[in-house]
């Protein structure tokens, strides 16, 4: 059993938490009687999956590490760097 650890949240957070959680539930979405029901992976595969690459930042410009891997142009990035050099 996991061992419950001491509430370190702001009471400012605290009370925002309460308002979120007293609020009721959104209504579901108002579809036509005739429509398909889809699997959720349908809804998420018309997005572009995320992809992890290592890569190394160079004059202010990140490079990925390997060739092969080509970014469409004005990609979103995501940059996780660590402390070290």
């Amino acid at each position: 059993m996991a061992t419950p650890q001491t509430d370190q949240r702001s009471p400012r957070r605290k009370a925002r938490d309460e308002q979120i959680a007293a609020e009721p539930p959104l209504p579901h979405p108002e579809l036509p009687s005739d429509a398909p029901a889809l699997p959720i992976e349908a809804h998420l595969g018309r997005r572009r999956r995320p992809v992890a690459v290592a890569g190394v930042v160079e004059n202010g410009l990140v490079r990925p590490l390997d060739p092969t891997v080509k970014l469409p142009e004005h990609s979103r990035v995501i940059i996780v760097a660590s402390e070290g050099a």
